[in-house]
Order: structure tokens, then C-alpha cells, then sequence
């Protein structure tokens, strides 16, 4: 027994001394490596462990409430906004910045100044996600002398579809037909038309009412002269048909009355037909001439009345998706905002280099000798990029998606900093949901841990298989 501890003894003291010997080798790498450790510590282990408890308490962390946090993340309608607009970005921003990552990376191999191109590309990466945030809040802002957005809309409607002289105000329920009044009537498809029939050689006059002072001097109308007789044809007047001076006189001109100028009007036969056409001068004053026998109406044409370009407001809440008639819930769920897309496209702006970067050095590193054989074989430019390079990209490509993945599911300062007060809850993401109401205003923090750590359980497992994919 005594040779067996002896024996003990000098097996167990090597391993003491060898355990000695790698703390006095290791102490100085321990010491440089251990206020890293303390900090790592304090900033992500116990915020994780605390958040984790938390989820289970009330909102003063002073019951235990179970899984009841839990519960109400998937009841309350605000979450659950938030956890669909999150995969509203999961399954979009990912794919499109892998995407146009990928077309870039390629297209700048076969330019001149591709690095000037790259930087430039880049380059929205270096500003804070604040700032870029700031930016396409204005380039998207409602107003077409601020927005870039609007005023290209504004350039293009403009040019399908002319705005009217005399826009109608929609807030106040205003028609063209409100707007006749001496000899007018409302006609079809938004027209006005003249009470009286008219034949070649006579006269016809349109008063209009309700038409504001100030269109009146931008279009420089002037003051109204009675029409005179045209042998075939016909002539009249189209008028303001109110005076201050005289308001209960609404058949005949008053001196300061104004006529109405570029006023598209048509001639319309018995039969509906438009034979002509013509526009006011500047006291309102028109002519048809070279008119065929026969009755007819003076029409003032719809587009006289349409208003102009009033904006798509891309930073709104309204949805893009049909969701009339749904209860609130359903809404939270199938609702997808406009300002969503808005703040996606300026996120791909963000991250776009990111995506290049990458993938370019992926497409640097491929073997070049299958390129070349792929090209001596005879294959296209587009059947090289589809069957080859994209291909042998793979593992690339997928660890840039992943990864872009993994941001979105974080998504926060964008979304804070872009969307407008009315815009925040609709718009709202899981990360900015743990802001709210952890927080600001009231806190929750029973529920916005419980939300944390479902955001939490989300996001390792993907970032550890991220994590092994880059490894390997």
C-alpha cells in the first residue's frame, strides 16, 4: 500500500509542476488578455444573462411572471408588426444587395477606372447609417422642389398628363360642376357645358364661379368683353362670373369681373361628337370658325380642371398591400408600408459596397484557366456568368447573404432615423420595438427583454453557421 502512494505521489507532482509552469509562461498573455475578458464580460455576458431573467419578471423585475412576456409578444398587435416588417427585410434586402453586389463586381472587372468606380460605390458605407438615414429622408421627401424622388414623378406625370389651369381643391369636395354658374351646367366625364344651343353666326357666354384670385393673376386673366357675331362660325365668353361690388349679379359683366383664360373648350354637336376645339384668351374671349350647319354646345373640357402632381408620400404608412375591411391584427400582419420599401432601397445603397467588396475578392480569387475554357468552348458572356462564375461563387455569395441576414434581423438606426413620427410604429422592426419599450415613455421591461431574447435566438444560430462557412 505504501509503494502504491509512493508511487501516487510521483505521478501526481509532474502534472502539478507542469500546471505551475503554464501559469508562469502564460501569466504575462493573461494579464494583457484579462481586462478584455472583465469588459467582455460586463458588456455582453451579463447584460445576456440579466436580459434573460428579466423575460421572466414583471416590469418592475420584481414577480416572476413565467412565460407570460412571452405570451403577450405574440398577442400584442405592435409586435406584431414589427416581426413582419422584419421579414418583409429578411426576404427582400438580402436578395436584391446580394444580387446588385454580385452585377457590380462583375461589371467593374471589364471597365477603365474601376477603382475610382469601387471607391465611389463604396463609399456609402463610410458615412454612419444616421446620416445616410438623414439624406434619403430628403431625397424621398414629400414636396417635389425638395425630393428627388417626387420631383422626377412630378417631371414625368407632367408630361403624360398636363395639369389644368384651373385645379379643383379635392379636400373641400369641389367638382366642375360646382364651379358653373351663368349659362352651365356639369357634364359628362367631369366636363362643364353650356345650357344653350348655338348656331354658326351666333354667340354663347359661360359664367364660372368659385375661381380663386390668385390663379386669376398667375394666369394674367383680364377684364371680360362681350362677344361679337362671326359670319360661320361662333363666338363667346367664358367668364368669372362673381363681383363684390355686385353679388347678387350673375347674367351680365361687371366691371371688375375677370375672364378666363387658357380654358380648353371643345364644340359639340347634337350628336356628342367634338368637331373642334379652341382656348381662351386672356379675357376669357374664344372663337369657332369655318362651322357647319347646325345646334350646338360649348364644352369646357375635364383637363381644364385637373390638379397637378401632388406627390407620393414614400415615407407614409399606407400600404401597398390590399388590407381594407381586415381587423387589426390581420392588418399588422399583411400590411406592407410604403415607407418599408423607401427605407430599403436606401439600405441597399448602404450596404451595396459591402456586398461588391466581397464578392470581388471571391470573383479574384477564381480559377481563370475554367473561365478560359468555358470561353473557348463558346460560351457566352451571360452563360459564363449563370453556369460558371456564379457557381463557383457559391460559398461566397452565400456567406454575403447570411450575412445581410443577420443585419436586417437587427435593423434599428435607419428605421429610427428616417421614418417620420407617424411613420415609427408601422414601420416599426424588432430591434426598435426593444428601444420603444424598453427604453422610451413607459418602461416595459419584461417585454422588451422577452423580445430580445427571441431576437437573440434568432440571430446566433445563423451567425454561428455564418461564422462555420466563413471558417471553411
Amino acid at each position: 500500500m505504501t509503494s502504491i502512494g509512493a508511487e501516487g505521489s510521483t505521478v501526481t507532482a509532474p502534472k502539478v509542476s507542469r500546471r505551475r509552469g503554464w501559469w508562469r509562461k502564460n501569466w504575462i498573455s493573461l494579464a494583457f488578455i484579462a481586462p478584455g475578458i472583465i469588459w467582455l464580460l460586463a458588456i455582453v455576458v451579463y447584460p445576456t444573462i440579466a436580459t434573460i431573467r428579466f423575460s421572466f419578471f414583471n416590469e418592475a423585475a420584481t414577480k416572476f411572471v413565467g412565460l407570460h412576456n412571452y405570451a403577450s409578444v405574440f398577442s400584442t398587435d405592435s409586435i406584431l408588426t414589427a416581426f413582419k416588417n422584419n421579414i418583409v427585410w429578411v426576404l427582400i434586402f438580402p436578395f436584391f444587395v446580394t444580387f446588385i453586389g454580385l452585377m457590380v463586381a462583375v461589371l467593374t472587372e471589364r471597365i477603365r477606372w474601376a477603382t475610382a468606380f469601387k471607391a465611389v460605390i463604396v463609399m456609402p458605407i463610410v458615412f454612419s447609417t444616421t446620416a445616410s438615414a438623414l439624406v434619403w429622408r430628403t431625397v424621398f421627401d414629400l414636396n417635389p422642389h425638395v425630393g428627388v424622388v417626387n420631383a422626377i414623378e412630378q417631371t414625368l406625370s407632367d408630361w403624360f398628363r398636363t395639369p389644368g389651369a384651373y385645379p379643383l381643391n379635392s379636400s373641400i369636395g369641389q367638382t366642375a360642376a360646382s364651379l358653373a354658374s351663368f349659362n352651365a351646367q356639369g357634364g359628362p366625364n367631369g366636363t362643364v357645358i353650356s345650357k344653350s344651343v348655338v348656331h354658326p353666326g351666333g354667340t354663347v357666354m359661360i359664367g364660372m364661379t368659385r375661381i380663386s384670385a390668385a390663379t386669376l393673376q398667375t394666369l394674367g386673366a383680364t377684364t371680360p368683353v362681350s362677344p361679337h357675331k362671326m359670319s360661320g362660325g361662333i363666338s363667346g365668353l367664358v367668364w368669372n362670373d362673381f363681383s363684390p361690388l355686385q353679388i347678387t349679379n350673375t347674367t351680365t359683366i361687371v366691371s371688375d369681373e375677370h375672364g378666363l383664360p387658357n380654358l380648353r373648350l371643345s364644340l359639340v354637336s347634337s350628336k356628342g361628337l367634338s368637331v373642334a376645339s379652341t382656348v381662351t384668351n386672356s379675357s376669357g374671349d374664344f372663337s369657332f370658325s369655318h362651322v357647319a350647319r347646325g345646334s350646338y354646345h360649348v364644352e369646357i373640357q375635364s383637363s381644364n380642371f385637373q390638379n397637378a402632381f401632388e406627390g407620393t408620400f414614400w415615407l407614409g404608412s399606407q400600404s401597398i398591400t390590399p388590407t381594407n375591411g381586415l381587423n387589426q391584427t390581420a392588418q399588422s400582419l399583411l400590411s406592407v408600408p410604403l415607407i418599408d420599401l423607401a427605407m430599403i432601397i436606401s439600405y441597399i445603397w448602404i450596404w451595396a459596397g459591402f456586398a461588391m467588396v466581397l464578392i470581388g475578392a471571391g470573383l479574384a480569387s477564381l480559377n481563370r484557366e475554367v473561365l478560359e475554357a468555358a470561353e473557348i468552348d463558346g460560351a457566352t458572356e451571360w452563360q459564363k456568368l449563370r453556369r460558371v462564375t456564379i457557381p463557383m461563387l457559391a460559398p461566397v455569395l452565400t456567406v454575403v447573404f447570411v450575412t445581410m441576414v443577420i443585419n436586417v434581423l437587427k435593423v434599428f438606426d435607419i428605421i429610427l432615423n428616417m421614418a417620420p413620427g407617424s411613420s415609427q410604429g408601422p414601420a416599426t422592426t424588432l430591434a426598435l420595438t426593444i428601444y420603444n419599450d424598453g427604453f422610451t415613455g413607459g418602461i416595459h421591461s419584461g417585454v422588451a427583454s422577452a423580445v430580445a431574447v427571441i431576437l437573440f435566438l434568432l440571430v446566433v444560430p445563423i451567425m454561428y453557421w455564418n461564422l462555420k462557412k466563413i471558417k471553411g
